[in-house]
């Protein structure tokens, strides 16, 4: 949808409609291939459900939307202006006229529900192209010698569409019903939006490298094999993988012995596996503002600084993480402390009598050298390792 469109001014008659191909060269239509490929425009019919009836304006006028606020709609999702193309159909009216009406009822401002459209958008883009590239493409590749890929992929699509979609709103309410949970349950409203929670980022180390020394598809292979080994073991451990960024993944926790559990068996996974380079873990402990699924603030930059400084197979954690897992009872104070404790149990153990509560520390605690951080001062950054129990 283009805003230049607004011109026509609310209930005049929309200008003149080209055809449906005639949207120029220089605009990219997201919305279909612009071609008169008859397989895309029959493809795009099967997954939208519907055919191409309306022109961004007739669309806005048809879901009583101004043309403005249709186009930031629009625009928000992903999608390039369309111009005068009638390329849109009856779900996209439907589409503006519920995100209006939610707006209309004062359940979300205008803002927001722009930004539900934005979220949305980027989510589900990144979603279709992951599909797209890494499993539509495989299976049309023709099973049989002289079969084209546009034999295949009709009937495909046709057989995997409505059981994709069903598979995503079931994650979709899994997904959400967790980050409610995760909500009701903070302490008071501000914690809602700003939270403290553990955050850690794992970076290949010598990634760039790598890049210049591998082909293409070893590269590729080796970017998703670490992706998916960090988001089972993010998942399984109880932690939410924010994001990934090919040679480094984020991800956060709600406290901090899940995060220090995640951030080694991170470490471990990749040192079995003799084709990854190594690996690099920072974690800091703090309050976190949240946004469209993603963290930001000092706590977010903090870790990230510590992942650049720390050894290579090695986790680096901030002051605050290393007294919340003293504090838990996760690791000790000092490792003299826990030597003083693990003697008195031994003593009481030659004596005849059986120690009454012998601390079992997970992790063990080194403190580094003191140094300054781009940004956010000087900070003491601490060797996260795991230990015996005593």
């Amino acid at each position: 949808m283009t805003v230049d469109d607004t011109t026509s001014g609310a209930g005049a008659e929309p200008p003149p409609e080209p055809s449906v191909h005639a949207t120029p060269h220089h605009e990219v239509d997201h919305t279909a291939e612009p071609t008169d490929d008859p397989l895309a425009i029959r493809l795009e019919q099967l997954i939208l459900g519907a055919e191409r009836r309306y022109t961004a304006f007739q669309a806005a006028r048809t879901a009583g939307v101004s043309m403005d606020l249709a186009s930031r709609f629009w625009r928000a999702m992903g999608f390039a202006d369309i111009g005068q193309a009638k390329a849109l159909t009856e779900a996209d009216v439907l589409a503006l006229r519920r995100l209006a009406g939610l707006v209309e009822a004062g359940l979300l401002s205008e803002p927001m529900a722009v930004q539900v459209a934005r979220s949305t958008g980027q989510t589900t883009a990144r979603l279709a192209e992951w599909q797209i590239d890494s499993f539509l493409e495989g299976l049309t590749e023709p099973p049989e010698p002289g079969m084209t890929r546009t034999e295949v992929t009709y009937p495909l699509v046709e057989l995997l569409l409505p059981e994709l979609e069903e598979f995503l709103i079931y994650v979709w309410r899994r997904q959400l019903a967790a980050a409610t949970g995760r909500v009701v349950q903070a302490a008071d409203d501000d914690e809602m939006v700003d939270r403290r929670l553990a955050v850690g980022f794992a970076d290949l180390v010598g990634f760039t490298r790598l890049t210049r020394r591998l082909e293409e598809e070893e590269l590729g292979e080796l970017v998703e094999a670490f992706e998916t080994t960090s988001a089972d073991l993010v998942a399984a451990h109880g932690g939410r993988l924010i994001k990934t960024l090919g040679d480094e993944v984020l991800f956060a926790a709600d406290d901090a012995g899940t995060a220090a559990e995640i951030a080694l068996r991170l470490i471990e996974a990749m040192t079995q596996d003799e084709t990854m380079p190594a690996l690099r873990v920072g974690i800091a402990f703090g309050t976190v503002t949240t946004r469209m699924g993603d963290v930001f603030g000092t706590t977010v930059n903090l870790a990230s600084r510590l992942t650049s400084i720390a050894p290579k197979d090695a986790v680096l954690v901030d002051g605050a993480l290393a007294e919340e897992l003293t504090r838990t009872g996760d690791a000790p104070a000092s490792e003299a402390q826990a030597a003083e404790e693990a003697a008195a149990a031994e003593k009481e153990r030659a004596e005849g009598v059986e120690p009454l509560a012998v601390p079992k520390y997970r992790y063990g605690l080194q403190p580094m050298w003191q140094r300054p951080v781009r940004g956010l001062g000087v900070v003491e950054p601490w060797l996260l390792a795991r230990r015996g129990t005593s």
